[in-house]
């Protein structure tokens, strides 16, 4: 791994990802609109190729050269109304990167998924790699473009691509300016949150994703998948951590689960009525309830892989954002 392709090298993963391998000795090649906001990237010595994995000579341009692809870019909504745009970049965008890897023999592809491409685990159980999608009743788009978009992957490997899927839980971490994951800690140290909701869900810290993604490229084995999560924690008990962190409050009452759905619908027709973006929306909180746990033991014995802890995390997110004057 010599010359490195990152497909959204301007986005919270693919900046992360950038300045990784830099440090791992790689020359690094970013594909990204021309539009891109590049404050993530900051001085990282890359190479820029303007384009769009929408274009396949714009990719083709930037693949020429390389020896492994990493695939980051990708479109996250919850947002009906940017379901096709999402469709398009993440499902048929995964496409294009597949087919010109073929063509052009790169020797490695690093797919970025998520555990949003992972079944649910039933029953209290914690999931892994083998939990089949079951978020077909929930109908979220982001799932199933992510879900869809690893079938392009797979169809290539039946073709000879030699290509390994990573699949991140909730990421937090440095460099995440349009706050993602970042949301959770901006609303709670603006003290807009003071409650919780039934269930858990798994964080990981951004520095352990890239980690594992570069891991993936020397190790993985080629048609597997790899989860990189992190802990395991209830909704109360994160949002009682990112609290002692930042100084907001924590949480007084469980949200009875009937008005989680009443926020989601009431934010998604506020916004609709003003032009603007909901605050939170009926996918987001679809299955908020659930025991979201994941395991990554599969990635920890097949590649090395370690997570942090996460009030680490959180503690290094925050004071990303206080550094960088985002809060």
């Amino acid at each position: 791994m010599r010359n490195v392709l990152v497909t959204g090298g301007t986005g919270f993963i693919g900046s992360n990802l950038a300045s990784a391998l830099l440090h791992h000795g790689c020359n690094v090649r970013i594909l990204r609109r021309p539009g891109s906001d590049l404050r993530a990237l900051g001085n990282l010595d890359v190479e820029h190729v303007l384009g769009d994995v929408r274009d396949k000579e714009s990719v083709r341009s930037a693949m020429k050269g390389c020896d492994t692809v990493f695939h980051t870019a990708a479109v996250i909504s919850y947002w009906k109304k940017e379901r096709p745009l999402m469709f398009e970049v993440n499902i048929n965008g995964t496409r294009n990167v597949v087919e010109l890897c073929l063509e052009l023999g790169i020797e490695k592809f690093v797919h970025t998924s998520s555990i949003a491409a992972v079944g649910f685990p039933e029953n209290g159980t914690t999931a892994d790699e083998t939990n089949t999608f079951n978020w077909e009743r929930y109908d979220v788009g982001y799932r199933i473009s992510k879900y869809e978009a690893e079938k392009e992957v797979l169809r290539g490997v039946e073709r000879g691509l030699n290509a390994v899927i990573v699949n991140p839980s909730v990421v937090l971490g440095e460099r995440d300016i349009h706050f993602h994951g970042g949301q959770l800690i901006r609303d709670i140290y603006r003290k807009n949150i003071f409650y919780y909701v039934a269930g858990g869900m798994n964080v990981v810290y951004v520095g352990d994703v890239v980690r594992g993604q570069i891991l993936a490229a020397e190790r993985g084995r080629s048609g597997e998948r790899y989860i990189l999560s992190g802990e395991n924690l209830t909704h109360k008990a994160i949002i009682s951590t990112i609290a002692e962190v930042v100084g907001g409050f924590k949480p007084l009452f469980q949200m009875p689960q009937a008005c989680v759905g009443l926020v989601a619908t009431l934010s998604e027709g506020i916004a609709n009525s003003l032009g603007r973006r909901p605050w939170v929306t009926r996918e987001l909180l679809a299955g908020s309830h659930l025991n979201y746990y994941f395991s990554c033991r599969k990635a920890e014995t097949e590649l090395g892989y370690a997570f942090s802890p996460f009030r680490e995390a959180v503690e290094k997110t925050f004071a990303w954002y206080r550094n960088s004057g985002l809060l």
